[in-house]
Order: structure tokens, then C-alpha cells, then sequence
């Protein structure tokens, strides 16, 4: 298929990280371990906050949301990177490439809500906690977790359906290790000023509005915790908040540095090193970032370690 003496791209060919093949088998080892360790690490955390009454609050109800969409998140990207390392055929379809982006864009936006709703949840929790029972509501937080995926499958069609009414043609070889807007818009033979100020908008919209929101309810939880008499009550107040920040800085930080910034100055090198922790290293920090400084989680651990345990 040719547009004018072009062949239009219908498949890619993905490099990934090297080229070297014992580099490639070391590389393999190396991220089908943090893929195991992720599965599991967010399985057990949302499995624990499923099964331990204890963990039955508002809170964990939002943490094992966003664990379970860390287990969906690195499965989009961590296979096909396992692919590339262990195989010579590195090739991937345009709709292999399409569906692939599909689906990172999905979990990419819903985490970005699930963000502001855990957020939000923090921000009753310290400015009201008298009024936090009522109004943090089984139904209430069920529709803010089922509106974040909504929110994420709409950004989602979106976002595709702009990026892949494009056409690609020249080279097919994308050095990268995932289908991402950066390297797409460079082997682009359209014209992309419409579609990156498209792109800006829905980016842009939801990511800054997100983190704007995100920030002002930061704003109030630190006036409510100067507010706090006792040095205790502070500390207490800010730990509550800690895992999370540590979360939101990570997650919009690698995004922000990509997708901010115009194509034009695109680097292969740090655009790699910012996409792994979106991609691999985000969603292997997450269930550690909420268990290890957690003692409800801990606790709720060692007693299902206990129960599994054989009778004597």
C-alpha cells in the first residue's frame, strides 16, 4: 500500500533495550522476575484487603483497587518485553501496536483518577474525620472507582482513535520497547500539528487537572495538619499521606517528563529510562509503598501466613 511513492507501515520492529544477544537473555531474567514479584506483590495485597474484615475501610478498598490495576498494568507491556529479550522476531502488527496502546492508555488514565480519588479520600479523612464514616459510603466510593474506569475507557478511545488515524511510513523500526506516542509521531508521513494539539488536550486535561485537584486537596490536608496541636496527631496525619505522595510523584512524574514535552525534543535514551517506571517500576512499588510502612497490612499478613500454616 503506497501513498504518494510511500509505503505505508502495516507491522513495526520493536529493539527494545540491546542487541546483544547475552545482554538480551540477562535483561530476560531480569524482568521476568520483577514481573513475577509484581503479580504477586499486588495479588497478595488485593487478596489480603478482599479477606481481612480489619482492612474492610475505605482506604484499602481504594489501595487494592489501584493493586489490582497495577497487576493489569504491567501485564499490558512486561510480556512483550520478555518477547523481545528471549526471541528474534521482534516484529509487532500495526493492530498488535494499536491494541497494545488501547489498553495502556485505559489503566494509564483510570490510575491517573484513582490517584485523585485516593486523594480525595485522604482529604475527608484528616480535614473531616468526624463526618468521614458517612460520607465516604460503600456506594460513593464504588462510584468513584467505576467512574475512574469510565473516565479511562472514554480518555482511552480517544487517545487511540486520534493516534492511529495517522499513517506511518519510512523506516518500521521503533527503538523503544513498547508502542508509545514519542517514536509513532516521528515515523508519522501526516501531518501531526492537529493531532498533538489534540493530544495535548486530552493529556494535558486530564493529567493537569488531575494533579491540580490532587494539589489543592494537599493544600487543605497540610492546613489541617498545622492545625494539629500534638506532634503525635501530626505525624500520625502525614504517614496517613505518605504512601500516596510517594505514588503520585512516581506515576505523574514519568508521565509528565513524557509527554510534556514536544516531539522535537525527543530523547530515546531518558524516554526509555522514564517509561520503565510507568510501565514495570511504578506497578512493583506500588504494593510495597502501601504493606511495608502499613501495620494494618502487616498484621493482616502474618495472619494469613498463620492460618496457612499446617496444625499441630
Amino acid at each position: 500500500m503506497e501513498m504518494e511513492n510511500r509505503t505505508i507501515l502495516t507491522e513495526f520492529i520493536l529493539v527494545g533495550f540491546t542487541s546483544d544477544p547475552q545482554l538480551q537473555l540477562i535483561l530476560f531474567g531480569i524482568f521476568l522476575i520483577l514481573y513475577l514479584v509484581t503479580l504477586s506483590g499486588n495479588m497478595t495485597l488485593v487478596i489480603l484487603i478482599w479477606t481481612d474484615s480489619r482492612l474492610h475501610t475505605p482506604m484499602y478498598f481504594f489501595i487494592g483497587n489501584l493493586s489490582f490495576l497495577d497487576f493489569w498494568y504491567t501485564s499490558v507491556y512486561t510480556p512483550k518485553i520478555l518477547a523481545i529479550c528471549a526471541s528474534e522476531d521482534k516484529h509487532m502488527s500495526l493492530a498488535g501496536c494499536g491494541a497494545q496502546f488501547f489498553f495502556s492508555c485505559v489503566v494509564a488514565y483510570t490510575e491517573c483518577y484513582l490517584l485523585e480519588v485516593m486523594a480525595y479520600d485522604r482529604h475527608v479523612a484528616i480535614c473531616s474525620p468526624l463526618l468521614y464514616s458517612g460520607k465516604m459510603s460503600r456506594s460513593l466510593c464504588t462510584g468513584l472507582v467505576l467512574g475512574s474506569y469510565f473516565g479511562g475507557l472514554l480518555n482511552a478511545i480517544a487517545h487511540t482513535a486520534n493516534t492511529f488515524r495517522l499513517k506511518f511510513c519510512g523506516k518500521n523500526i521503533i527503538d523503544h520497547f513498547l508502542c508509545d506516542v514519542p517514536p509513532l509521531i516521528k515515523m508519522s508521513c501526516t501531518d501531526t500539528q492537529v493531532y498533538e494539539k489534540v493530544l495535548l488536550g486530552v493529556v494535558g486535561f486530564t493529567v493537569l487537572s488531575s494533579l491540580f485537584a490532587i494539589l489543592i486537596f494537599y493544600f487543605n490536608i497540610l492546613l489541617a495538619i498545622l492545625r494539629i496541636h500534638s506532634a503525635s496527631g501530626k505525624c500520625k496525619a502525614f504517614s496517613a499521606c505518605a504512601s500516596h505522595l510517594i505514588s503520585v510523584t512516581l506515576f505523574y512524574g514519568s508521565m509528565l517528563f513524557i509527554y510534556s514535552k514536544p516531539s522535537s525534543a525527543y530523547s530515546l535514551a531518558s524516554n526509555k529510562v522514564a517509561s520503565l517506571f510507568y510501565t514495570v517500576l511504578n506497578p512493583l512499588l506500588n504494593p510495597l509503598i502501601y504493606s511495608m510502612r502499613n501495620k494494618d497490612v502487616k498484621e493482616a499478613f502474618r495472619k494469613a501466613l498463620h492460618t496457612l500454616q499446617p496444625q499441630r
